[in-house]
């Protein structure tokens, strides 16, 4: 590739009113009106006595916040983005990023709680508008972990150093999966930087569970974690709530004992990286190798909190010289374990085949980090929360997009569709009491594009 006029014969000029950069978020605000955003932040938001005017229009000012985290802003200021072009020709109610600004700042704790109380209205349309959990009625995975989002003023609320050894704010998420569909985030919460990996674990799960259940999805719902979120009290909330878990379990020294008196000849050889299947003995032959147990969890505290139930493990043979006693080659191979406590009803291949999905989060949080989420932008702590909030919900909502839009689209990263599917320029132009948009000839994701603005309603001029 290389340019087709020379410097002298090029200039630029910004003075289109009629062209816009993000022709997708059409397809966005109308899929979110349709599954009812603005009644449910209408309905349960109420920011009485909120000073300037801020506590007024809530709906056209969520709607706006969410729309320019759907096109990419990650920051007040970025959320200008809605303003630009024919934007206030093909959206009504676009508020300037001030008047947002100071609409978070007057969030109070309690203002939050509503906000979430909308989101997981607004995500239960959507998963039942787009079929966003197919498989659903079979089993649903809910997955929980946190991760601390590194700041850089020590004046924001909330900011402290934690486990990471940097300042930040420390957020959890619950995600609702199923072996054949995306995640889709169900449930969030902010906490100080300090605040441990687990703390407030038990009610965010029980959230989450209440939330995928007002979805009227009734499979079976296991929750899964690492080893920071195997606690009694996330357990005690899994059983009270009627749902199984999944957790890994840290290697102190009981757990050790356990995993020592499993039988030798218990270890079935699994699919790993690198793993050989022979062929004459019907068998994985592979550097990795599973084995089950009983184990009884949390003796240490109240016997009601005692809990009894598979432990799987998993050994991983050692690639690392060093580990190698000297002279010695692989007559004492050495492993590394990992154990998972599970009261999974499923065979030990499966249940720990599907505990390491729980992996699946991380690209959650890799997607929320490419967005909305790359920066926490008030030094405000409830601003921030509602922030998160609403990243949530752009998350949910440019997913949904994805599904309406293709197989491909529906399992793509959220970069990818807003990519292919929302910052796709366009031209508007009004004849006949219509506004007729026109995207790029040979778009290369027409199609997708196409089936997504008719999956809203919109028509397509032939």
């Amino acid at each position: 590739m290389k340019s087709s006029h020379t410097p002298a014969a090029t200039f630029a000029a910004a003075d289109d009113a009629s062209v816009l950069g993000y022709g997708g978020l059409a397809a966005a605000v109308r899929l979110a009106e349709r599954c009812d955003l603005p009644g449910q932040v209408t309905a349960k938001v109420r920011l009485t006595g909120a000073g300037n005017g801020a506590g007024t229009a809530v709906d056209a000012k969520a709607m706006s916040l969410v729309a320019g985290m759907v096109a990419g802003a990650d920051s007040i200021d970025d959320l200008d983005v809605l303003r630009h072009g024919a934007m206030q020709k093909a959206f009504a109610g676009v508020r300037a990023p001030s008047t947002l600004g100071a609409f978070l700042r007057a969030f109070t704790w309690g203002h939050v709680r509503q906000l979430q109380s909308a989101t997981r209205a607004f995500t239960g349309n959507l998963v039942a508008h787009c079929n966003l959990l197919p498989g659903a009625d079979r089993v649903v995975f809910l997955d929980i972990d946190s991760k601390v989002k590194q700041v850089y003023g020590p004046a924001k609320q909330g900011a402290s150093f934690g486990y990471t050894k940097v300042r930040g704010l420390h957020f959890q998420i619950v995600t609702a999966s199923t072996p054949i569909a995306a995640p889709v985030i169900v449930a969030s919460r902010l906490r100080k930087g300090a605040a441990g990996s687990a703390k407030g674990a038990a009610s965010l799960v029980t959230e989450a569970v209440n939330a995928v259940r007002a979805m009227g999805i009734r499979g079976q719902i296991i929750v899964r974690a690492d080893s920071a979120f195997c606690s009694h009290k996330v357990v005690a909330a899994c059983h009270r709530a009627g749902v199984r878990f999944s957790f890994t379990i840290a290697q102190h020294k009981k757990v050790r004992e356990t995993v020592a008196g499993i039988d030798p000849g218990a270890w079935t050889a699994i699919k790993y990286p690198n793993a050989v299947f022979d062929e004459d003995e019907q068998r994985w032959v592979s550097d990795a190798e599973v084995a089950e147990t009983s184990y009884t969890a949390f003796t240490g505290k109240r016997k009601e909190y005692h809990t009894t139930a598979r432990l799987l493990v998993r050994r991983v043979r050692r690639l690392n010289a060093a580990q190698v006693p000297d002279g010695q080659g692989e007559l004492f191979a050495a492993h590394r374990f990992h154990a998972v406590f599970t009261d999974s009803p499923l065979a030990l291949l499966d249940a720990e085949a599907d505990h390491r999905r729980h992996a699946i989060v991380e690209q959650v949080f890799a997607d929320l980090e490419d967005s909305a989420l790359a920066h926490l932008p008030s030094g405000k702590f409830t601003a921030n929360a509602a922030w998160l909030t609403l990243a949530t919900i752009a998350h949910n909502l440019t997913r949904a997009l994805g599904a309406l839009a293709s197989t491909f689209h529906a399992r793509a990263r959220t970069g990818t569709i807003r990519r292919h599917l929302i910052a796709v320029p366009a031209r508007l132009t009004l004849g006949g009491r219509t506004l007729t948009w026109h995207f790029p000839d040979r778009w290369p994701w027409w199609a997708a594009l196409e089936n997504l603005w008719t999956a809203t309603g919109h028509r397509l001029r032939t």
